[in-house]
Formats: C-alpha cells, structure tokens, sequence
C-alpha cells in the first residue's frame, strides 16, 4: 500500500485492490472504516486490511500514523469487509404521450415549443443532439422533455420542463437523480463541467447536470470522475456558492483536480451564449486547499 498523505480526518494511500495510480484509498481511523473511491473496495475493520494486504514494514508504518491501531495480534478482529454491491442501473421509460422534436415532419403545434426553446439559446442541433420531444397529454402536458441515456443507451432519467403557463417549472419522473445524467454522451478523458441544470449544461459542452442535488461521495458521478482522473470544472449558479464549496472540498480531499468558473452577474449558465461560457471556462480558476481556505475565510 506505501507512502501516504493526510487530508482532513482521512488517510489515502494507493489501493492493493485495483492499483489506481492515484492514492485513492481513503482510511478514516476514527471511524475505523476504508473505501477507494475507484473500485469501491471498502471495509469497517482497518485491522483486517493492514492484516490482509500489509508487509511487515507496512504495518509497523501504519501503526505510527495513529497510536489506537494496534498490529501486534488480530484475536479481536471483528468485523468482516463489505462485499461490493453491484447496482442494477436504474432505467425507466418515457411519458406514453412523448413525441420526438427531431423529426423532419411536425405540426404546427409545435411552433410555441420551438419559439420557447429558441429563446433559451437551444438551437436545432442541440434539440437532435439531445433527442429532445415534448408532451401535448397527459401528465406532462406542455412540457418539453430531455432524456438521459446511460452508458448502455438506456434512458435512465428525464427532465419536463414546462413550455406553457404552469407554474412547477419542472415535473421530473418519481426515480433516482443518483444517475449521470446522458452518461453516454459524456467524455470523461476530456474536461468535465459540473452545472446545475440541463439547459447549463446544453450551453457549456461536456457538462453534467446534477439536477440541484448534492454530491454524495459515493455518487456514480463522483466515482467516474475519480476512476478517469477527469479535470473537472465546477459552474454551478451563484446563489447556490455554499453548496459549491461544499462540492470543492469533497473534490479536494479526493484529490480531483478541480476549477471554479465564475458565473456573476449571470444566474445561471443557461444564461450565457456558448461563446462566452468558454471565456469564462479559460479564466477558471484552479482550486487548491490554500485557494479554497482563503474563499472561505472571505466568505465569513
């Protein structure tokens, strides 16, 4: 497992299991627990894993981190690691009344759906690129719907943004939002931007939305961007800085090279032509451990 370098109450040392080049295995001892945020390997017992994957040296190096482990026996060994679940992907279909905005032949009657999306920035090329439709029944009546595909191509998620005069902007399906949402657009080998909703996202690029959810750091998200060692840029809207920050430090600790892009005055991504999304995403700024103490001491 070799050298290792703290981070808040966590130790990261490289993971025995998948061998990542990063140090992505993250050891709490005050919790006494263990997960890699690549593989997923995890246990609750930090004895078993110095017992199972530790030299002799290594164990006597780990003992010095922290005076409460102790390696000279295992006799109290109680705990037993965690199986790796294997999730089924979530996938689920679209309103029985959608229909497709990409085709070449289509009514009058989406003349107003066309003119709202028109006025949001989102041209023909992002509507066939998105595979947008619309409702004109039913429970999404009036409302434009995104889809999202996983890495399979299965739909995993959709939004519903209204188009009309109804006053719940969005009317999203009863599922998961723990999905990355078009997964099988998304390129992970290039810089990710992290925004808040789908029309931020149709203006940066390579975006994923998070639906205005917060990142668990065991969110398939969060865990793709580790396995890749995605560059990830974080554009979420200004009145949402705390939760921002928030994201940033989990990214730190993770050891995600991380940018901030500074959205002011606008109040969302959405807001801007692609042009000048990408001026403001070459100014970004990189976060560091000092950059992100010095944004918070500022904030207080």
């Amino acid at each position: 497992m070799g050298s290792c370098y703290h981070s808040g109450d966590e130790v990261l040392f490289f993971c025995p299991k998948c061998k990542h080049h990063k140090k992505k295995l993250s050891v709490n001892l005050e919790k006494n627990k263990f997960q890699c945020w690549v593989c997923g390997y995890r246990g609750n017992n930090v004895r078993r894993l110095i017992r199972r994957h530790g030299s002799f040296q290594q164990q006597q190096e780990w003992a010095k981190i922290d005076d409460t482990i102790e390696i000279a026996s295992f006799e109290d060994v109680f705990s037993t690691e965690q199986e790796i679940e294997e999730k089924v992907e979530q996938v689920i279909d679209l309103p029985e009344t959608f229909k497709t905005l990409c085709s070449g032949s289509l009514s009058l009657a989406t003349r107003p759906i066309f003119r709202f999306l028109h006025e949001r920035g989102v041209s023909k090329q992002d509507i066939l690129k998105w595979k947008m439709g619309y409702c004109s029944s039913g429970d999404y009546k009036e409302r434009v719907i995104i889809p999202s595909f996983n890495e399979d191509g299965d739909i995993n998620y959709f939004i519903a943004r209204t188009y009309g005069n109804d006053w719940m902007k969005y009317k999203n399906p009863p599922a998961s939002r723990d999905i990355i949402f078009n997964e099988l657009y998304v390129d992970f080998d290039d810089d990710l931007i992290i925004v808040e909703g789908v029309f931020d996202a149709i203006v940066a690029g390579n975006a994923v939305p998070i639906l205005g959810s917060s990142l668990r750091e065991d969110s398939k998200l969060l865990k793709k961007v580790v396995e890749h060692d995605t560059p990830v840029y974080i554009a979420l809207d200004p009145d949402v800085e705390t939760k921002a920050m928030r994201l940033i430090k989990k990214m730190l600790t993770l050891d995600i090279e991380i940018y901030k892009i500074d959205i002011a005055p606008y109040d969302d991504v959405g807001e801007m032509t692609k042009r000048e999304f990408n001026k403001r995403k070459q100014n970004a700024e990189l976060m560091t451990n000092d950059s992100f103490l010095e944004r918070a001491i500022f904030s207080i």
